[in-house]
């Protein structure tokens, strides 16, 4: 299925400011309801809980979209985050982490499938030792 480059740019750059709200819905809005993110290879995980959770362990979370690969029928967000992990039982360390998600569509034009890649390692280090 072809994508049309322009609503997928600005669908891409909408999310982003999405996660920058720090409301987790907003981000869900991108997904077909009960949408989920699988990240890294791990279990689904819901969207919503997946974005609480990273917006609780950095209050300070910003993602910036870095890149769109238009690849078939998938779609390569590439972003950076930043954030400081003062979350409960945070580091206090600031991070600046680079990835992925390949985005699947549905017919509706929300988000059916995310798959989610990221340097585990580095960000283990950086949550320890800073950026």
């Amino acid at each position: 299925m072809a994508h049309d480059h322009d609503r997928v740019r600005d669908f891409a750059r909408n999310y982003a400011e999405a996660w920058c709200s720090h409301d987790p819905a907003r981000v869900a809005d991108h997904y077909r309801p009960g949408g989920k993110i699988t990240i890294n290879g791990g279990e689904s995980t819901e969207i919503t809980e997946a974005a609480q959770s990273f917006m609780t362990a950095f209050p300070d979370i910003r993602v910036f979209m870095d890149d769109l690969v238009f690849k078939d029928d998938v779609v390569e967000f590439h972003w950076t985050f930043t954030g400081t992990n003062t979350g409960s039982g945070g580091t206090g360390k600031w991070v600046r982490i680079s990835g992925f998600e390949e985005w699947t569509f549905g017919d509706d034009g929300l988000v059916a499938e995310s798959k989610g890649h990221y340097d585990q390692v580095e960000y283990d280090r950086q949550l320890q030792e800073g950026a």
